[in-house]
Order: C-alpha cells, then sequence, then structure tokens
C-alpha cells in the first residue's frame, strides 16, 4: 500500500488546523501547545504557520502530520516537531512515511543532523525514531507544559 505524503502552504490551512487539533486533541501530553490555544487561532494565524519559509508542514491524507524547521539554537539542524497520526490509522506505516518525507525535506534543504524531542514514555515513537537511525544524546529538558515529564532529545545525522 502506498501512502500519499503531501507537503502544505497557506492555502491548505484548513486541513492542517483540522488534523493539528485532533492531534492536540488525542494526545495533549505529546505537544508543547494546547487545542485552547490553537482552537483560537484564526485563518491569518493558520496560513502564516504554513508559509514555507517556516519550514515543511505535511500531511498523509487525513490520517497524520509532521512539521519541521531549522531553528536558530540548533546550530544548522532541523528539528522535527507536530508528528502525530490518528489512533485508528496506526500501524499502517504512515508514521514512517511522514518521517521519510520530512527527512527528505532535510536533505534537500542540505541539513545532515536532524533532531526531535520524545517524551517519557512515548515508547511506540521512541522506536519509530530509532528504526529511522535516530539516537538518544542523553540531552533532556522538561516538557513545556508539565515541567514533571522530561523530553528526550534524539539526533540522527
Amino acid at each position: 500500500m502506498t501512502i500519499s505524503v503531501r507537503r502544505l502552504g497557506p492555502e491548505d490551512w484548513r486541513e492542517w488546523r483540522d488534523v493539528r487539533l485532533a492531534a492536540l486533541a488525542d494526545a495533549p501530553e505529546a505537544f508543547g501547545s494546547s487545542l485552547a490555544r490553537e482552537g483560537a487561532y484564526d485563518e491569518a494565524e493558520w496560513r502564516a504557520w504554513l508559509r514555507p519559509e517556516r519550514g515543511l508542514k505535511a500531511l498523509a491524507g487525513g490520517d497524520g502530520i509532521i512539521g519541521a524547521w531549522v531553528p536558530e539554537d540548533r546550530g544548522g539542524a532541523v528539528e522535527l516537531y507536530s508528528m502525530w497520526v490518528r489512533p485508528d490509522a496506526r500501524g499502517r506505516g504512515i508514521a514512517d512515511a511522514l518521517l521519510a518525507e520530512a527527512l527528505g525535506w532535510a536533505e534537500q534543504e542540505g541539513r545532515e543532523r536532524v533532531e526531535l524531542w520524545v517524551i517519557d514514555g512515548n515508547d511506540r515513537a521512541r522506536r519509530l525514531y530509532e528504526r529511522h537511525g535516530f539516537r538518544a544524546t542523553g540531552h533532556t529538558q522538561p516538557h513545556p507544559r508539565d515541567p514533571e515529564v522530561l523530553e528526550h532529545l534524539m539526533s540522527r545525522g
């Protein structure tokens, strides 16, 4: 089965919004933002988030999303974020396809190192990232919304 992953732009704001809000409702502990915060965004804010200069946003149908960008404080590394797949669509390779799209984007951007944060207890995500060559760096930080939960930095390249 081939999974179609599509890169999004500002005109796709409704699709990104709908899946992003579903992700925040399903797994609020996994994200640095909240459903209440992003549910209040207007069209202009969603469109701005999807501008090409703000990195990659990709969608696998209505079943999953991933984002990637190059933060100023990462020494040129790409950071992945917003990875999520609908619970009823998990186990079908959607996460692998989304991750492959983000890694392809990083390569197109000429970036060798790709990083991401994974929270304590999200073993399924950690295993996915390890399959794609990510390794734990030993760096941790408190989760932005719950300082009792640690995030672990993983890196590839």
